[in-house]
């Protein structure tokens, strides 16, 4: 089992002292937020994508590449790459480059996000959210398993000929994790391609977690991936804690009441009681945590928010060191208690390797691997007259050149 830390990303206000970070500020305390969680023994850092404020992170795949390079354990994940509003190309080939660059130090969450507006930002209809999310990991699924694509659907022009590059590491994508807190056909959209299903478990009382991976374990089955029990699942969560339960609940308190998320709603008390957020001691941590699987059934990755509504970066780093000394090592030996034998392991790409390989020597992308030409051989936006003059030998003369962009 999977232990990290995911982050949304915001710049909000500390409402202790009134200060609040600069973008600059908040980005870099972020990646020391990232490098600390592996020097305490965590697991996975996981990055949101935004387009607004008051969030930074509009660009995840650069800065989880900085993190693979201070980080050698350290698995790098999204929370979450939105498939509505990017073109599944370029999350095909960003998250190719980025599993080069960590040598296969990496995995993505998919998601339609939580902000409206994007959606016509990058020229989508929100009224098309999941017809957009089914279409484009259709395509992005194919990129990733298939060296030429040819492919049309309804939001993007066609392809002919097409290949995504660099290829996958090993010839294996990255797993895709997709992310939901409400919508049932995302779960079964997870459970079609044999996919894992990750439930933020923030904001909603456990019986809907419940009731959403019950779903998707089932349809896990159904499409024939293995018994239910073999559904790859994970939850978010939230929590803060000091060793002294009341001091926990007194210093959230602020932070909570004026969080851009959750807070001016209900009480500190009734969110801890009606949803997953747990604040106080480490051993209250770990009591709400391994209670998740009697709800849930035995998941493979859990990840937490840690550095929301305004908390400075040194209290995180105390956060960061509770998880690490006194709750994570206490999960795994507590989670590892009979676990049934079928139950699988988060996948890594050194498993999903050996899934598709066994011993043999995994396939390397070479040139003579990738059969598409993007440019020459059968794109829908050139004539034949421009894929002749561009063949060796041919003088690919300047009309030639103007009629193939101009058309």
């Amino acid at each position: 089992m999977q232990f990290g830390i995911f982050t949304v990303t915001d710049i909000t206000q500390d409402p202790t002292t009134g200060r609040t970070p600069s973008e600059h500020e908040r980005i870099k305390a972020t990646l020391t937020m990232a490098k600390h969680a592996e020097e305490v023994g965590l697991d996975v850092f996981a990055l949101g994508e935004h387009h607004n404020p008051p969030f930074w992170s509009s660009s995840p795949t650069t800065t989880l590449a900085h993190v693979a390079g201070q980080t050698s354990t350290l698995q790098l994940s999204t929370a979450t790459t939105l498939i509505t509003t990017n073109d599944p190309v370029k999350i095909a080939e960003d998250y190719s480059m980025l599993q080069h660059v960590s040598d296969g130090r990496v995995d993505l969450m998919l998601g339609r996000g939580n902000t409206g507006p994007v959606y016509p930002w990058f020229g989508q209809d929100i009224r098309q959210g999941l017809p957009l999310a089914l279409e484009n990991y259709e395509l992005l699924h194919r990129l990733w398993r298939e060296d030429v694509v040819d492919w049309s659907g309804q939001f993007r022009t066609p392809l002919q000929g097409f290949t995504a590059t660099p290829r996958p590491l090993d010839d294996v994508p990255p797993f895709v994790w997709h992310g939901s807190i409400r919508t049932p056909e995302i779960a079964d959209q997870a459970a079609f391609y044999g996919d894992g299903f990750f439930a933020n478990h923030i904001f909603w009382p456990a019986s809907h977690t419940q009731r959403m991976i019950a779903l998707y374990r089932q349809r896990f089955e159904h499409h024939g991936h293995g018994t239910a029990a073999q559904a790859i699942v994970g939850l978010g969560g939230q929590v803060f804690m000091r060793k002294n339960s009341q001091d926990a609940v007194n210093e959230f308190r602020p932070y909570f009441d004026n969080a851009p998320v959750y807070g001016h709603g209900p009480s500190l008390e009734d969110f801890t009681q009606q949803t997953p957020l747990t604040v106080g001691s480490p051993q209250e941590v770990i009591d709400r945590t391994l209670g998740f699987r009697d709800y849930v059934g035995d998941y493979q990755r859990q990840l937490w928010l840690m550095d929301h509504a305004g908390l400075p970066l040194k209290t995180v780093l105390e956060q960061l060191d509770l998880l690490g000394e006194e709750v994570v090592p206490v999960l795994r030996k507590e989670f590892a208690k009979n676990r049934p034998a079928d139950v699988p392991d988060a996948p890594t790409h050194a498993s999903l390797v050996k899934a598709k390989y066994g011993d043999e020597t995994p396939r390397q992308a070479t040139p003579n691997a990738n059969r598409g030409d993007n440019l020459t051989l059968g794109s829908p936006y050139q004539d034949t007259a421009v894929v002749e003059a561009a063949k060796p030998g041919s003088a690919f003369g300047p009309a030639a050149t103007r009629k193939e962009f101009v058309r």
